[in-house]
């Protein structure tokens, strides 16, 4: 058992508030991500959490002891940072039991855990070698094997594959899930990677200006984030945003005149705006469909060729427009597209950037990483209809 509930939690430095009130359970066995940009307040809530930090006010609970005024040492974690911290004289089996040994543990006891994380971290063959004898792949799993060795109730990553490569942060998100699998434990990861936090996170948290946006499933924030910031933050490439005009609001939605003069009807709940009210319309740009009959066009201003997708980068009036398409296409720099989308795909804020609530659900939307479902057996309810392009 290994649970977190974080009640008002509070930082300040000086006159300056990072954290502001901020509510959160993390459920036993979860995988949580804090996700945000830089300067958001999640690294600073994790050394909270870790007992590196103090919090200015609120409760800290670890599996239902209060834990503000106990030191780091004596709340049961373990924490990897974004520096391996390895100690360069010391061989990797040395580095991964040298907290057991301080802790007067037995040799023999000391070798038989730290052999059991090396079988998990497939670093076996490494014991004997120093730290400038492995790459930055393998010193991250020490570093990971010297959290596991202590057998920790909650593990806290600190941005850890922020060193590596492109390469070994994919292979090191694959290999820290299977090691979740593996372990059965509670983790919180710090990122500000949205890729990391969509693909390995049970729950994600957005953090922004020191104050919690949204938690959810990966897929609940990606199909129904509940503000501009998540829409434009969770999703690579980045969303899509103009101005559209409100026309008319109905139980079917609200209809809009987008940019060039056509209009739709986007199916969200629309009965508390008012009138003429400013509304900025959000589409992702894998859901913009190139369409010799679509609403919307521009001119391709940057092409880019990823193999089995292209990137086109098109201007549309004042604004530079992402669409995802397939690999093959065969339009070129300076060519004028048009495209247009579904309307159950696009997302709807009002003047205040609050997501205005989807009457479809996505049947995806709730389901995590664990979650063995087929989608017709989903939590959620509803499905979202093709729907009639525009």
């Amino acid at each position: 058992m290994a649970t977190l509930q974080l009640s008002n939690i509070t930082k300040r430095f000086g006159d300056t508030e990072v954290i502001k009130g901020i509510d959160l359970e993390v459920n036993d066995r979860e995988f949580v991500v804090f996700v945000g940009p830089s300067g958001c307040g999640k690294s600073t809530l994790m050394r909270m959490i870790a007992g590196l930090e103090s919090a200015s006010e609120g409760d800290i609970v670890i599996d239902g002891q209060r834990m503000n005024d106990v030191g780091p040492a004596d709340r049961g974690l373990a924490m990897v940072f974004q520096s391996y911290a390895l100690y360069p004289h010391m061989t990797v089996e040395g580095n991964m039991g040298f907290s057991m040994r301080l802790a007067g543990v037995p040799k023999e006891e000391r070798r038989a855990k730290v052999l059991e994380a090396a079988k998990i971290l497939q670093l076996e063959p490494l014991l004997d070698r120093k730290p400038k004898a492995l790459s930055g792949g393998q010193r991250q799993r020490v570093a990971i094997g010297r959290a596991i060795v202590r057998n920790p109730s909650i593990f806290l990553f600190d941005e850890p594959l922020s060193n590596l490569d492109a390469a070994l942060r994919v292979q090191m998100r694959i290999e820290l899930a299977r090691l979740h699998e593996e372990l059965d434990a509670t983790m919180i990861y710090v990122t500000h990677d949205q890729i990391e936090a969509m693909t390995m996170a049970d729950k994600i948290v957005v953090l922004h200006d020191g104050v919690v946006e949204q938690v959810g499933s990966p897929m609940a924030l990606y199909h129904h984030p509940r503000n501009r910031f998540v829409a434009g933050f969770i999703g690579s490439p980045k969303m899509n945003f103009f101005a559209v005009e409100q026309l008319a609001v109905s139980s079917d939605g609200v209809v809009v005149r987008l940019p060039g003069g056509r209009s739709c009807t986007v199916p969200v709940d629309g009965q508390q705006l008012a009138d003429a009210e400013e509304l900025e319309l959000g589409i992702r740009p894998e859901h913009l469909l190139l369409d010799e009959n679509g609403p919307l066009s521009g001119q391709i201003k940057v092409l880019e060729r990823l193999g089995g997708q292209t990137s086109l980068y098109v201007q549309m009036d004042e604004l530079l427009i992402t669409i995802m398409a397939d690999g093959d296409v065969a339009y070129r720099v300076n060519d004028t597209v048009r495209f247009g989308f579904s309307p159950e795909r696009a997302h709807l804020f009002d003047a205040q950037g609050i997501a205005l609530e989807s009457l479809t659900q996505h049947p995806l939307a709730g389901l995590t990483r664990h979650d063995n479902r087929a989608p017709g057996q989903a939590a959620v309810h509803g499905a979202v209809s093709p729907g009639e392009q525009v």
